[in-house]
């Protein structure tokens, strides 16, 4: 079954290491727009192969048959242990079809105990060395562009310079305003001085692509159009998980005389509450331990 994984197939075994989390959650209890919390994070993440094919039937073309592996994420805060999320799910290997007509792709489909279900498509291709766009952390109004690089933040709660009571306190030794400006610094300082032999990019999202507020506007592609995010009731009026966005990056480290594998991810989520659209963003860096 390995063989049909095409390029998940280096997914599979047990992952562990730490990252960095960015929520900027309501807090109606508190009075104010939101809470900012900032986790340095402790991370397991484990993939099985499912033992067969997965087939799906056709009534517009022959059927197609899936591979996959199944998964468990638990992450939990470095500082005082306490967990964050629990994430069981799958990703699956998607051949090429006719009908529709769509390009071979990966898919990733997660439920979250919160009360979310979601669907990404994306693509999976090899690169030599990883590359780190901009995660923005600054919110924007709900349907618009994701802010250009260096947009303004008018959000107090993000400026680590003054004290502030609606953010994490104290803020975890080791979490910079550049981590909160752009989480993926970390993912960069994390393999600074490695040699990366070989790389596997996994590009998902739930939306088919979305828009940065460059100008002219850059689009970015994600997928062919397949996907979505479902919540329960209190979710959608509260804090509704609209999309989500993710790369994760299999590199293949020198070490030595010989090499081992290191897992990398990038996820946003986009939460729409009080007409704004507030990203959600977890980088970790997770060693492959058998």
């Amino acid at each position: 079954m390995i063989a049909n994984l095409g390029l998940l197939a280096k997914l599979n075994g047990r992952w562990a290491g730490r990252g960095f989390n960015l929520i900027a959650r309501p807090d109606f209890e508190g009075h104010n727009d939101i809470f900012l919390e900032l986790n340095l994070t402790n991370e397991e993440l484990d993939f099985r192969t499912i033992g067969s094919s997965i087939p799906n039937r056709g009534s517009g073309q022959n059927d197609i048959d899936l591979f996959g592996l199944h998964y468990l994420q638990q992450i939990s805060d470095a500082t005082d242990g306490g967990a964050l999320h629990l994430e069981p799910g799958i990703w699956i290997n998607v051949p090429s079809t006719t009908d529709p007509v769509e390009t071979a792709s990966v898919t990733r489909l997660a439920t979250i105990p919160h009360g979310n279900a979601l669907a990404a498509e994306g693509t999976a291709f090899t690169v030599t060395v990883p590359k780190f766009a901009f995660a923005n952390t600054v919110p924007f109004p709900v349907g618009g562009n994701v802010p250009p690089q260096n947009t303004p933040n008018g959000f107090p709660e993000y400026n680590l310079g003054p004290p502030n009571p609606f953010r994490t306190n104290p803020v975890p030794a080791g979490i910079t305003q550049a981590m909160v400006t752009n989480p993926n610094v970390a993912l960069a300082a994390a393999i600074a001085g490695q040699t990366i032999t070989e790389t596997v990019v996994l590009n998902i999202g739930t939306v088919a692509s979305f828009t940065e507020g460059t100008n002219p506007p850059t689009v970015h592609k994600i997928n062919n159009g397949g996907g979505g995010v479902e919540n329960i009731p209190f979710l959608i009026a509260n804090a509704d998980a609209a999309q989500m966005t993710a790369t994760f990056w299999i590199e293949t480290v020198k070490h030595g005389n010989g090499s081992f594998l290191q897992l990398q991810y990038t996820q946003t989520v986009l939460l729409n509450f009080l007409g704004l659209s507030w990203p959600h963003v977890t980088v970790a860096t997770l060693v492959k331990r058998f």
